[in-house]
C-alpha cells in the first residue's frame, strides 16, 4: 500500500504516537465533568505535556514515512503514457475512492463550520467580548487559507494520496484543542487545525479529477463535492445540537480524533495518482493502479509527442493562458467565503441574541441544511448533462438570492419573518457553489499545476472568511443586514467574471489541456 514511500513503518508508528498524544489529554477533560467541562484556568499537567511531545514527534515521523522514493532514471528514451478508456463504465474502485474522498471533504467542511457553534460557549467560559472571541475563527481561517495553498503545492510535488494522509494525521493531533485551558492556546491550536484540514479539500478534488473517466468526471466531482459541503455543515450543526447540551463546546474539537482516523482507515481505497507515480519513476505501481480503474499504460521508445514532452513544473496558475479563469474563480471563491464564513458563521450568534438557546439554534440550522440536500443531485445532473459553466452561474445566482432574502428578513418585522427562508437559500446556494467551484477549477488546469491551482481557489474560499473575521477582531462587524448588502457586490461581480472568462469543460478530456499548452508555448 505504501511501496512508493520511504518508510511505511515510520508513517504508522508516527500516526500511533499522534493518537496516543491525543488520548493523554482526555483524562483532564473528563476531570472537568463536575463543572460541565469548563477547563478555563486549569493547569496543564504532565500527561498533557507528554501528549504534546508525542503529537509533534509522531507528526514528524509520519511526514518522513510518506516521502516518495524516487526510482533510478530509466535508460534510453523509454517513456510511459496513460491510455484511459474515457467512456468506460465506473468500477467498484471508482465508487470506493469517491466515497473515501467524500468523507475527507465532509471532515474539511465540518471543522470550519463548527466554529459558529463553539464560539458562544467559548465566549461564555472565557468571558470574552464579541471582538475578543473573533480572534479564534480568524486564526482558524488563516490556517485553513495557508493550508489550502501549501497542501495544494505539496500535492503536486509529493503526491495526492500521501499529502492527504499527512493532513489527516496532523488533523488528529489538533483534537487537543478541546482540552486547552486558556483562550490563547485555543487560538494557536485552531490555527493548526485549520492548516491541517485545509489540505483535504484541494487534494481530494485534484485526485478525483484524475481518476475519473471523462464521461463520469463531471457529475461524480460535483456529487462528491456536494456531499462533502452539505455533509460537513449538517454534521457540524447536527453533532452540535446532539452533544453540546451534554458535554459543552469542547467535545466538538475532540471529534477530530475519530474523523481523522476514519480518513486514514479508508486510505486503502484511495489511490495515488498514476501520473504522479510515473513522474517519480515508479511505472510498476502506476500500472497496477491503472488496472484497477480500467486504464492501461503503453511504453514507447520512439520520439515522444508534444503532449508527453510538455513540462509544467514551473507553470503557475497565473500564466496568461489561465489568467482570466484564475481571476474569475478567485473572485467567486472570495464571495463564497464571505457568505459561508461570514454570514453563516454569524447566523447562530444572531439567533441566540434573538433569544434562542444553542440547541434550538443549531437544530434550526440543521433543518435548513436538510432542505439543501436535493441541490447536490440537481447540481451534479446539470453539471454533467447541461453545462459546467452554466451550473456554476446558476448556483452563484441562488446564493445572491439568499443574501437578498437575508436582507429582507432583517428588515421585516419579527412576526412576518420566515426563520428558515434565508438560512435555507444561503445554504442551498453556498452548497451548490462549493459543489461546483472546486471541481470546475480542477478541470481547468493541466496536471502539473492542478494541485496548486485547486489549492489556490480553495484558499480563496477561506480568505473571504478571513476578511469577515478580521472585521470581528477589530470590532467593526456591521449589522447583519448591512453585511448582507455589502456581500452582494462580490457575488454579482463573480457572476459577471465567470460569464466572461469561464470555459465550458463538460465532456472535455483533461489531456486536452496539455495539448493546448504545448501548442501555445
Amino acid at each position: 500500500m505504501f511501496a512508493d514511500r520511504r518508510s511505511p513503518s515510520a508513517f504508522w508508528l508516527g500516526s500511533l504516537a499522534v493518537v496516543i498524544g491525543v488520548l493523554l489529554h482526555i483524562p483532564a477533560f473528563m476531570m472537568a465533568r463536575a463543572m460541565h467541562y469548563r477547563m478555563a484556568g486549569m493547569p496543564m499537567g504532565t500527561p498533557m505535556l507528554c501528549g504534546m511531545f508525542c503529537i509533534l514527534t509522531g507528526a514528524a515521523a509520519a511526514a518522513y514515512g510518506l516521502l516518495p522514493k524516487r526510482a533510478a532514471p530509466q535508460g534510453g528514451a523509454i517513456r510511459e503514457r496513460i491510455v484511459a478508456p474515457e467512456n468506460a463504465p465506473l468500477t467498484v474502485w471508482h465508487w470506493a475512492a469517491g466515497g473515501a474522498l467524500a468523507v475527507a471533504l465532509v471532515v474539511d467542511i465540518m471543522k470550519v463550520s463548527t466554529l459558529g457553534f463553539v464560539i458562544p460557549g467559548m465566549r461564555t467560559e472565557y468571558d470574552l467580548s464579541a471582538a475578543g472571541v473573533s480572534v479564534l475563527p480568524f486564526a482558524a481561517l488563516t490556517g485553513a487559507t495557508l493550508g489550502s495553498f501549501i497542501w495544494g503545492a505539496l500535492a503536486d510535488r509529493y503526491g495526492r494520496r500521501a499529502t492527504l494522509l499527512l493532513a489527516a494525521v496532523m488533523f488528529i493531533g489538533t483534537s487537543i484543542c478541546g482540552a486547552m485551558p486558556s483562550f490563547s492556546w485555543n487560538v494557536f491550536m485552531c490555527f493548526l487545525m485549520g492548516a491541517s484540514a485545509g489540505g483535504l479539500l484541494p487534494v481530494a478534488y485534484a485526485l478525483l479529477a484524475e481518476i475519473m473517466p471523462t464521461r463520469h468526471r463531471g457529475w461524480s466531482l460535483v456529487l462528491v463535492g456536494g456531499i462533502g459541503a452539505l455533509g460537513g455543515y449538517l454534521a457540524a450543526s447536527g453533532l452540535s445540537a446532539l452533544l453540546q447540551p451534554h458535554f459543552g463546546w469542547r467535545i466538538m474539537w475532540f471529534l477530530n480524533l475519530p474523523s481523522g482516523l476514519l480518513v486514514i482507515g479508508l486510505s486503502p481505497l484511495i489511490p495515488e495518482s498514476a501520473r504522479f507515480l510515473i513522474h517519480i519513476g515508479r511505472p510498476a505501481e502506476a500500472r497496477a493502479t491503472l488496472e484497477r480503474f480500467g486504464s492501461v499504460m503503453i511504453t514507447r521508445t520512439e520520439a515522444w509527442d508534444e503532449e508527453a514532452s510538455v513540462d509544467h513544473s514551473r507553470l503557475p496558475p497565473t500564466d496568461l493562458r489561465f489568467l482570466g479563469t484564475t481571476v474569475a474563480l478567485t473572485v467567486a471563491g472570495l464571495a463564497w467565503g464571505f457568505v459561508n464564513f461570514g454570514l453563516l458563521l454569524w447566523l447562530p450568534g444572531e439567533l441566540i441574541a434573538a433569544g434562542r438557546n444553542i440547541g434550538p439554534a443549531a437544530a434550526l440550522i440543521a433543518r435548513s441544511s436538510l432542505l439543501a440536500a436535493p441541490v447536490v443531485a440537481v447540481a451534479a445532473f446539470l453539471y454533467a448533462r447541461w453545462s459546467t459553466k452554466g451550473t456554476l452561474l446558476v448556483m452563484t445566482a441562488i446564493t445572491a438570492v439568499g443574501v437578498l432574502a437575508l436582507v429582507l428578513q432583517q428588515s421585516a418585522p419579527a412576526a412576518a419573518q420566515s426563520p428558515l427562508l434565508a438560512p435555507a437559500l444561503l445554504i442551498i446556494g453556498s452548497t451548490g457553489v462549493i459543489s461546483v467551484l472546486l471541481p470546475y477549477a480542477a478541470e481547468n488546469y493541466p496536471l502539473r499545476i492542478r494541485g496548486r491551482a485547486t489549492g489556490w481557489v480553495a484558499g480563496c474560499t477561506k480568505a473571504g472568511g478571513l476578511v469577515c473575521q478580521g472585521l470581528g477582531v477589530l470590532a467593526l462587524v456591521p449589522a447583519l443586514r448591512v453585511s448582507a448588502v455589502a456581500i452582494t457586490v462580490p457575488v454579482v461581480l463573480g457572476l459577471g467574471l465567470i460569464a466572461r472568462y469561464g470555459r465550458e469543460t463538460r465532456g472535455r478530456d483533461l489531456r486536452e489541456l496539455e495539448r493546448v499548452v504545448a501548442e501555445t508555448r
